[in-house]
């Protein structure tokens, strides 16, 4: 991460999206995040950097997953643009701009399988994120 001053001297944090991504994924695995996966998109699509898909038992550990990761990310400054999904809690799509995060319950992840879809992508491990 790196600091930076604006015009006005307000100090402000710059990150990567490598960064938020790591950030993202702890914030996850904080909450026992299940079978967190990591799809570098970056190559294959303008939409976003990277996929971060996880799923959870059920609709209170689901939500508070995500409350984590706005919570985490926000505390970053890191803007969460749209969330979509939180009161079902089937699938919670947060959208950072560069980094959309994807929750879900088991049954839906198996349904809408996104690591099928988005399999031109680049699936990282979170080891791949701690690199500099």
């Amino acid at each position: 991460m790196n600091t930076i001053k604006d015009s006005k001297g307000k100090v402000g944090i710059v990150m990567n999206t490598k960064e938020m991504a790591l950030l993202a994924v702890n914030a996850l695995e904080d909450k026992k995040a299940e079978d967190v996966r990591i799809i570098d998109i970056s190559e294959i699509s303008t939409i976003a950097d990277y996929f971060i898909i996880a799923d959870g038992s059920n609709k209170s550990q689901i939500q508070a997953m995500a409350d984590n990761v706005s919570e985490i990310l926000g505390r970053a400054g890191v803007n969460l643009r749209q969330m979509e999904g939180y009161q079902n809690a089937n699938w919670i799509l947060m959208d950072f701009q560069d980094v959309i995060v994807h929750i879900f319950d088991r049954e839906n992840r198996l349904f809408y399988d996104l690591e099928r879809i988005w399999r031109d992508g680049v699936l990282i491990d979170k080891e791949t994120l701690e690199k500099k």
